[in-house]
């Protein structure tokens, strides 16, 4: 699979990673030897990204994680990023302390069996967090000593992600972008490009929206975030299914699903291709559940460039229904 550098880490990654979060917990169960499966399919396919945080399954990611590891040679691990600052509770900016932090990236070094880590992300903080020296400054000691390599941050707005991108240590920045979420393309990019800073595509299929495989009808189970957080509830509504109210993201969907069956190729790879040919993006993190939805997820690496009239239609869509509920929220 193609390798791109994921910014100020140095470090070559696949373009197609794989996100973590359905194998920690709030996607509905999956089993210990369904979540190994899937990261065997992943990494079998040319994945060499996982991604992952020390709340998904509150550490059960990450030591599902650890465990695939033991059983690969040195030579074939992946490049593992996680996340920290979701377990502060009350999650305010004043949790964000160097003690915390250390605390936090010491329980995923635990979780991942690792001495250092590849990649420690803030995990969407409060937006105060992003003009705190005093938060960096920690982060800058935590790669002085050794405990991680690398340090980048998960946003969910346009101006937070302008805010990290201006700080020098940071190495990356994770982002939801999708052909239902589009404004990064405007600013995001451009700024992480000119400042070789890293962009992770996060929520890149809306939440399984952009598979084009539900409809009005389809329902979720009670521990699943498309059921309890469609408003916000939980956290923010931008992470289920990219903000997009549910009934209008079934109908673009089947807009974009039209799309990809004139070009012969699966709703999912189509809407993963758009985004991998975004200048500035780095790599995208599909979520999987299972082995079979690994390996399609990485065949998107495969597909040739969206041409030009794909592209003017799948912005066509987003411009007639999409672009009123989420462009100017985030």
């Amino acid at each position: 699979m193609e390798q791109r550098t994921l910014g100020r880490t140095g470090r070559a990654v696949s373009v197609v990673g794989l996100g973590c979060w359905q194998l920690g917990g709030d996607w509905g169960e999956v089993s210990e030897d369904d979540a190994l499966a899937t990261l065997h399919a992943a990494v079998e396919a040319g994945v060499t990204l996982l991604d992952t945080a020390d709340v998904y399954g509150d550490g059960r990611s990450e030591q599902l994680i650890a465990r695939f590891l033991r059983d690969l040679p040195e030579a074939d691990r992946p490049f593992v990023a996680t996340k920290a600052g979701r377990r502060a509770d009350p999650h305010v900016p004043e949790q964000y302390t160097a003690q915390n932090l250390r605390a936090w990236v010491d329980r995923s070094r635990r979780n991942l069996g690792a001495q250092t880590l590849d990649l420690v992300q803030l995990h969407c903080p409060p937006t105060p967090v992003y003009g705190a020296d005093a938060v960096f400054d920690a982060l800058d000691q935590l790669v002085a000593d050794g405990a991680v390599a690398a340090y980048g941050v998960s946003v969910e707005t346009v101006e937070e992600a302008l805010t990290a991108i201006a700080r020098p240590g940071v190495a990356s920045v994770q982002i939801i972008l999708n052909a239902f979420r589009r404004k990064p393309l405007e600013r995001v990019l451009p700024a992480a490009r000119e400042a070789g800073v890293g962009i992770l595509a996060r929520v890149p299929l809306a939440s399984g929206l952009l598979t084009g495989t539900y409809d009005e009808g389809t329902t979720f189970a009670a521990d699943d975030h498309r059921s309890y957080n469609r408003h916000g509830e939980a956290f923010d509504v931008g992470e289920t299914f990219a903000g997009v109210p549910y009934e209008v993201g079934v109908a673009a969907a089947k807009e974009v699903a039209a799309l990809a069956a004139e070009q012969d190729v699966p709703t999912s790879a189509l809407a993963l291709r758009w985004i991998l040919d975004q200048p500035g993006v780095t790599s995208v993190i599909p979520g999987a559940r299972n082995p079979r939805q690994a390996r399609a997820n990485a065949a998107a690496a495969d597909l040739a460039p969206l041409g030009a009239d794909v592209l003017a239609q799948l912005e066509r869509v987003y411009d007639q229904s999409v672009r009123e509920h989420v462009h100017d929220r985030w």
